[in-house]
């Protein structure tokens, strides 16, 4: 009988590690009566108008191949939603893809972009498939750590420090998973100048900027003065309006960095599903706020996660000023690594968290929660965080 020699997958795969979210996720399936605060994934479903132009679509056939680049009709609804809400216009024919979820319109993005040994700058901490898709493209990561690691955000300088020849891109994500802070309005200019100044490609992952908390303003870093040529912004359905399943994404671009992602995107997936795309027609075009009841929603989740881990001795949760995720500093329990605490934590509470380390070292002393789950599963995740720590210091 013959064996094989040689390794049959490639180094781009072999390089590839499985997400420490995955791992305690499929963990967390194994044990009884968990209180799972791994995946962003909301428990909040679409509206039901959402939902029904979703099935409208089915039963009347609609479900065939769009155009590469997606439907004209979703691309405009894109376009005029951009205006109203940025006064920025992007042309639906030219400077609007849509893809299946944010994370495909990413990767394309960088694939389109990206050469062997080019850098791309990641603010950390940051969302974990960042860094393996810039390598997935032949690139090169470089994480910055924030000076200022109590406020876990990165300044002006912080990026400019990093800038080197072999620099193509810096990527945002603001506001951020896992910390869901967001950049100031400081911080966003100077990288602007920067990106002008060094001739770069901001890619801006703005997934979240619906779900903001306390009426806080946002600076998207495309409506600056020039900076529109300079931006590819990255956004999806799957946070505001909850429809996560749906994989549907788009980016608003320069129109030759919109046409290689289109052109790419026939040879990945042709084009995103088109059910799908008529449910984000709906909400995206429809005049009723569908966000609206979701923001209230994570603010409410948030603020009992809050107050019930003031409660936990040794930890301190980070109140995030938007999305649904948590960090919570776990340096005063002593533990070598969050990875151990989760684990323990897991085994010991049947309470499944992130390791902060998921999200650079400037995390290690880190976990994070997912407050996506209905408060009163919050609350009894929390009480047992807060007896799991009171017995484990």
């Amino acid at each position: 009988m013959h064996t094989r020699n040689k390794s049959r997958i490639s180094k781009v795969a072999d390089g590839i590690a499985p997400s420490m979210i995955r791992k305690l996720f499929n963990m967390a399936k194994s044990i009884d009566d968990v209180v799972d605060f791994t995946l962003g994934d909301p428990d909040v479903q679409p509206h039901e108008n959402i939902k029904k132009a979703a099935c409208d679509a089915i039963m009347s056939g609609k479900t065939r191949y769009s155009q590469n680049a997606g439907l004209l009709e979703l691309r405009e609804t894109i376009s005029r939603r951009v205006k109203e809400k940025d006064s920025l216009y992007y042309s639906p024919l030219t400077e609007i893809a849509v893809t299946v979820g944010a994370m495909e319109g990413l990767y394309l993005t960088l694939l389109s972009l990206i050469d062997d040994g080019d850098e791309v700058i990641i603010p950390a901490p940051y969302y974990v498939n960042y860094k393996q898709m810039v390598e997935m493209c032949g690139g090169i990561p470089i994480i910055v750590n924030p000076s200022d690691k109590e406020t876990l955000l990165v300044n002006g300088e912080d990026i400019s420090r990093a800038i080197t020849e072999r620099t193509k891109a810096i990527l945002l994500n603001s506001p951020a998973n896992p910390s869901g802070r967001i950049l100031t309005d400081e911080t966003i200019n100077t990288i602007a100048k920067l990106a002008i100044e060094h001739d770069l490609t901001v890619i801006s992952d703005e997934v979240y900027r619906k779900l903001i908390y306390d009426s806080k303003p946002y600076l998207s870093i495309a409506s600056l003065l020039g900076m529109k040529d300079y931006v590819v912004v990255i956004n999806s359905l799957s946070k505001e309006f909850c429809m996560t399943g749906y994989r549907l994404g788009y980016i608003l671009g320069p129109e030759d960095i919109v046409a290689a992602v289109v052109k790419l995107q026939e040879n990945v997936a042709a084009c995103a599903p088109l059910p799908s795309q008529y449910a984000a027609i709906e909400a995206l075009g429809s005049r009723i706020d569908y966000s609206e009841q979701m923001i209230d929603t994570f603010t409410k989740r948030r603020d009992v996660l809050f107050d019930e881990l003031k409660q936990a001795e040794g930890i301190r949760m980070i109140k995030p000023e938007a999305t649904f995720y948590a960090m919570i500093d776990i340096s005063g329990m002593g533990y070598d690594s969050s990875v151990s605490f989760a684990y323990d934590l897991l085994e010991k509470a049947r309470v499944a968290v992130v390791p902060g380390i998921s999200y650079g070292d400037i995390c290690k002393d880190f976990i994070r929660i997912a407050f996506t789950l209905e408060e009163s599963k919050i609350i009894e995740g929390a009480r047992r965080i807060a007896m799991f720590t009171k017995t484990a210091k």
